[in-house]
C-alpha cells in the first residue's frame, strides 16, 4: 500500500512506522540486518529495546546511514515507552523526512502496548502511523515456548505478518503442522516461509497492515495505556521539611496506621527497578485535580519514569520535581527529608513495590492522607522465571578454551538457555568474534576488524535457572 499523500503543505503525511518482534532468538536482528543493507532507497531511523544487563544488539546491528537507538534495557511495554516517545519526538524534529521507523522489540515484550504508543497520544496520532506489526517465529523451537511464555502467543496474536523463520531446521509436515497451528491464534496476518529471514522488503515495509478494530478485538484494554508507577496519590502538603517514610514501620517509636494508601503492588510485573530493596518515586506540583491536570501529570511521570534516577540512602533529602528518585531501602525500610518548598497540591507516583509510603509532618505521629489516590493495574505480564545474566570484560580470550566451554555449557544447559549472543575478543584475531545461540543450536563467526575499539567482550545469557557464578566463573577461565 503506498504511503497517503499529504491533505495539505503544513501537514505531511505520518511516517509509517513498522515494529519487529518474535521471541529470542527468532531472527529479528537478521532482518534488520537485511533492511538495512538493501538497496531499497528509504531513509529510514531504527529503535532497539533490549532485555539483558548488558547491551549485545547495538554491536550485532551493520553499521549503516540509518540512524541507530539503543532504548533502556528492560520492559518497552512501561518503563521504556517514555524513551520511545522521546526518541520519536526528536526524529519530528528532523529536517529531513524519513520514509519509516523500525523498533525492535526485545523478544520478551508484548507488542500490544507498543503499538498503544501510536493511538493513545495525539501527537503520535498525527505525525506516525503504525503501519504493520511483523513477527518472526522460529520454527525450531517456537513449540517450546508457545504454551508456557505469554508473550509468544500475545506476538503472533497482534501479527500482521508473520514469518516463519529457520523453516531448513524443521521436517516440511512439522512446518504444516505449526502453521495450522499459528493459523488458529492469528487467521488474519499473512504468513511467509523463511530461511534467515530472507524475505522480499515488499512484505515487510509500508504493507498498510494494521487494522486498529483487530487489535481492540484481540485485546479489549487496547487504548487502556500501562504505566510505569504501581500507585498514584495526592497530598495537600505544607512548605517546610517533611518526613517520607518507607514500609510498615513505627515513625518516632510509635505505631502509625496504614490507612488511606492501600494499594495494589506489583505481583506479576517488573520494571527496569526489580530490587524489593529499592523504590522508585515520582512527586511533582499539580494546579488541581482536574482530569485534564490529572492527564498532564501522568503523562509527564511516564517520561519522568524512564529517564535517569537520582539514587537517594535512608536519610538523604528528597526534593520533588520532575526527577526519578530511587529510595534505597534498608529491610524494605526508609526515612526521607521530603523538602516542599512552596505549599500546594502534589501528586505521588510510586513504582513497583511491596511496602507503604507514608508523609509526615515533621516530628509528628499523624501521616498526611491523600485527597485523591488510584492503583493502575497492569494488563499484561511477563514470564517472571526468565532472567539475564550480562558478563563485560576487557581482554582476550583461549579459542580452544572458549569451544570447549561453550559446547559443555550447551551439553548441560541448553534447554535452559533460551538465548545467548556476544561480541569477543579471540586472542591472535584482529577482528571481532560474533556469537549468537538459541537453546543448543550455536553460530560464530568472525566479522569486521576491532580496528580503534578497545577489545572488551561483551555476552549476554537470557533463560531460566542460570547460576550467575557459574557462568562469569567460566568464562572468566577462558581468558587468555
Amino acid at each position: 500500500m503506498p504511503t497517503p499523500t499529504p491533505t495539505s503543505d503544513a501537514t505531511p503525511a505520518p511516517i509509517p512506522v513498522t515494529v519487529l518482534t518474535g521471541f529470542l532468538g527468532s531472527g529479528k536482528t537478521t532482518l534488520l540486518n537485511r533492511i538495512l543493507t538493501e538497496q531499497h532507497g528509504k531513509k529510514l531511523a531504527v529503535i532497539e529495546n533490549e532485555f539483558g544487563e548488558v547491551g549485545v544488539d547495538n554491536q550485532l546491528v551493520i553499521s549503516s546511514e540509518e540512524e541507530l537507538f539503543e532504548m533502556n534495557n528492560g520492559c518497552i511495554c512501561c518503563t521504556v515507552r517514555g524513551d520511545l516517545i522521546r526518541i520519536l519526538g526528536r526524529l519530528m524534529k528532523r529536517k529531513d523526512r524519513l520514509d519509516g521507523i523500525l523498533i525492535e522489540t526485545t523478544g520478551l515484550a508484548d507488542p500490544g502496548p507498543v503499538a498503544q504508543t501510536f493511538f493513545t497520544d495525539d501527537e503520535m496520532r498525527t505525525r506516525f502511523r503504525l503501519d504493520s506489526i511483523v513477527t518472526l517465529v522460529d520454527a525450531k523451537h517456537v513449540l517450546l515456548h508457545i504454551d508456557t511464555s505469554p508473550e509468544v502467543k500475545k506476538q503472533i496474536g497482534f501479527a500482521d505478518v508473520l514469518i516463519l523463520n529457520k523453516t531448513d531446521l524443521v521436517t516440511p509436515a512439522e512446518l504444516d503442522a505449526l502453521e495450522a497451528r499459528i493459523h488458529k491464534i492469528n487467521g488474519a496476518a499473512k504468513i511467509h516461509r523463511t530461511q534467515n529471514a530472507a524475505i522480499d522488503l515488499k512484505h515487510v515495509l509500508d504493507v498498510g497492515g494494521f487494522n486498529l478494530s483487530r487489535a481492540t478485538d484481540l485485546d479489549p484494554d487496547f487504548l487502556k495505556p500501562d504505566y510505569p508507577f504501581e500507585w498514584a496519590g495526592a497530598y495537600q502538603l505544607p512548605a517546610g521539611t517533611l518526613d517520607l517514610a518507607i514500609g510498615h514501620c513505627n515513625h518516632d517509636h510509635h505505631e502509625h496506621s496504614h490507612e488511606g494508601h492501600d494499594h495494589a503492588h506489583c505481583e506479576h510485573h517488573h520494571h527496569h527497578n526489580g530490587n524489593e530493596n529499592e523504590l522508585d518515586v515520582v512527586i511533582m506540583r499539580v494546579k488541581s485535580l482536574d482530569e485534564k491536570d490529572l492527564a498532564a501529570a501522568r503523562e509527564a511521570a511516564v517520561h519522568v519514569f524512564a529517564d535517569w534516577e537520582t539514587r537517594l540512602k535512608s536519610g538523604d533529602t528528597f526534593i520533588p520535581g520532575g526527577t526519578l528518585h530511587r529510595l534505597l531501602l534498608e529491610d524494605g525500610h526508609g526515612h526521607y527529608p521530603l523538602e516542599i518548598k512552596e505549599p500546594g497540591l502534589y501528586l505521588v507516583f510510586e513504582g513497583c513495590g511491596e511496602e507503604p509510603l507514608h508523609i509526615y509532618p515533621a516530628g509528628s505521629d499523624d501521616n498526611f492522607r491523600p485527597v485523591w489516590q488510584e492503583d493502575y493495574h497492569h494488563s499484561h505480564s511477563h514470564d517472571d522465571d526468565v532472567s539475564s545474566v550480562g558478563i563485560s570484560t576487557p581482554g582476550d580470550l583461549d579459542g580452544k578454551r572458549l569451544n570447549d566451554w561453550i559446547g559443555e555449557l550447551l551439553k548441560t544447559k541448553g534447554n535452559d538457555i533460551y538465548r545467548m549472543k556476544g561480541v569477543l575478543s579471540v586472542k591472535g584475531s584482529p577482528n571481532r568474534l560474533v556469537f549468537q545461540g538459541v537453546h543448543m543450536l550455536f553460530d560464530a563467526k568472525f566479522d569486521k576488524p576491532w580496528g580503534a575499539a578497545p577489545r572488551t567482550n561483551t555476552l549476554v545469557f537470557i533463560g531460566k535457572n542460570l547460576d550467575r557464578a557459574a557462568l562469569t566463573e567460566g568464562f572468566k577461565a577462558c581468558l587468555a
